[in-house]
């Protein structure tokens, strides 16, 4: 890292943090501090302080008068309140879709992954989840709406660890194939409100999950935090 420029590492270091954050490698209120992350990282503070309020900008992280900066996790109310919104943006994603249509190709392309996924289970591949959030952001890709895109990538961002804890059963995965197969051919026939009728009870089978991914994403993170930071 010594050899590279301020930007750089600061990007860097927040790309890593960020990663930590929203993977919950770090507990709520976890004390991030510039000392130990000089430390860590090897690299002064200019690039430290940077990424750090590059975290605050984000809300991932506040700053503690006299205490650093401490990780922002999302309690219970605020993950429903994620669902929210990622439901309000996918109905209108696919709503859009089902009125103004999708490009062959990229329709064909994600059928074909769907129905591959489901004709081989009882395989649970390690990436399903990434694969889960990667269909209903290209969806959002195709409208070419850009604000709709990032947002619900960020919303996304969030909500990651339920996907990593909710996809992990073959009956879950197969429901989730199912049902994206669904959207996929409400999408083609131009049906929207059957369109949005299959993205909901989509998204509706994470949201029953929000309770025991909360519980265990924090209990993972008090295990893995070192003792003497609680």
């Amino acid at each position: 890292m010594k050899d590279q420029k301020a930007p750089a590492l600061s990007s860097e270091v927040f790309a890593t943090l960020k990663d930590r954050i929203i993977h919950w490698d770090y507990s709520p209120a976890h004390r991030l501090t510039e000392e130990e992350l000089c430390d860590e990282f090897g690299v002064s503070r200019s690039p430290i302080r940077e990424a750090l309020h590059m975290l605050v900008e984000s809300g991932l992280v506040t700053k503690v008068s006299h205490r650093g900066y401490a990780v922002r996790q999302p309690d219970a109310k605020e993950i429903h309140d994620l669902y929210d919104v990622r439901q309000a943006l996918e109905l209108f994603i696919v709503e859009w879709l089902a009125i103004h249509g999708m490009p062959e190709a990229e329709w064909n392309e994600l059928t074909r992954t769907w129905q591959s996924i489901l004709e081989n289970l009882p395989q649970v591949t390690a990436d399903f989840a990434q694969n889960d959030e990667a269909f209903h952001e290209k969806l959002a890709e195709t409208t070419g709406n850009k604000a709709v895109i990032q947002y619900l990538h960020n919303v996304n961002e969030r909500l990651h660890f339920i996907r990593m804890t909710d996809i992990t059963t073959v009956a879950r995965l197969r429901s989730t194939c199912e049902q994206h197969l669904q959207i996929l051919k409400r999408i083609r026939s131009g049906e929207v409100q059957k369109a949005r009728e299959a993205m909901r009870e989509n998204i509706e089978g994470g949201r029953q999950k929000v309770e025991e991914a909360f519980k265990e994403a924090l209990a993972r993170s008090f295990h893995n935090q070192p003792k003497g930071e609680y």
